[in-house]
């Protein structure tokens, strides 16, 4: 039952990083993080005309109503383009939304590699401490990316409060599914390090259980004597030797200094008849 749950841990946790990394890839790559769209009321029948309407992302801005219709051009973290926009609000956010920027892409880094350690940890699972090093990383990457969000949010927040109200002008904004995507890996790469860990833990507790205990090895100095390796031992120093080994030693003593018997050569045979 154990080694079937960290077989299921080990796949969990490399299905759970390769969707945390794809996603938030995808995230950084696309530009429908945030839509905004913007216009004016008609007084006359309550109808409303549009003047701008984009799809914004990291690095581009994309016009798809207004006077910019069919415009991409790039972020202003790069560069400064002159796009007409109707209000000073509405530059003032995508101008903030440019501090959120450096910790998706940590994230994403941060993510590939714990998804290319933790890989390697599955090919070579008594490495244990490659488990424990791709979870960090995974959870590390997580805490980048939900970082990068709170400002992405909280910036927006700030200039729609400081937008100034007007019955004659409107404003709508919502988050696209770019922003959706990049919520969706922060789960994942969370569960994925959470599991790594986890999985740490055990290979380290199967790798205690099946380890000898240190009292099984005897010490030897060579494998022509069995009593080559105890004076190795301090517990033999002080509980001395015993009288069976004392006297086996003393006969072993008397048989080699024993002289040994006289033997007449064959030559030497008197008769005595």
């Amino acid at each position: 039952m154990s080694h079937c749950s960290s077989r299921a841990l080990t796949l969990l946790s490399s299905v759970f990083g390769a969707c945390g990394l794809l996603l938030v890839g995808i995230a950084v790559s696309t530009d429908y993080w945030l839509y905004m769209e913007e216009g004016t009321v008609l007084p006359q029948n309550q109808t409303t005309e549009v003047k701008m309407a984009l799809h914004a992302g990291l690095w581009r801005v994309c016009f798809f109503a207004g006077r910019e219709k069919g415009r991409c051009v790039a972020s202003e973290y790069f560069l400064e383009p002159e796009i007409n926009l109707v209000t000073e609000n509405t530059e003032n956010i995508l101008k903030t939304v440019r501090t959120a920027t450096p910790f998706p892409m940590v994230s994403l880094f941060l993510v590939f590699t714990a998804f290319v350690i933790s890989n390697i940890g599955h090919i070579r699972p008594q490495r244990t401490i490659l488990a424990f090093v791709s979870g960090i990383f995974f959870i590390l990457s997580g805490l980048s990316l939900v970082v990068g969000l709170v400002l992405y949010i909280s910036s927006i927040n700030d200039e729609v409060m400081n937008r100034p109200s007007s019955s004659e002008q409107y404003f709508h904004y919502r988050y696209g599914w770019s922003f959706a995507f990049a919520a969706s890996s922060f789960l994942l790469k969370e569960g994925a390090g959470v599991m790594s860990v986890y999985l740490f833990t055990k290979r380290y507790a199967e790798e205690e259980m099946y380890r000898p205990h240190p009292a099984f090895y005897r010490p030897r100095l060579s494998d022509c004597s069995d009593y080559s390796g105890q004076f190795l031992q301090p517990e033999a120093w002080r509980r001395g030797r015993s009288p069976s080994d004392i006297s086996s030693d003393v006969s072993i003593q008397m048989t080699q200094n024993y002289p040994p018997a006289i033997k007449y050569p064959d030559h030497l045979h008197i008769s005595t008849s």
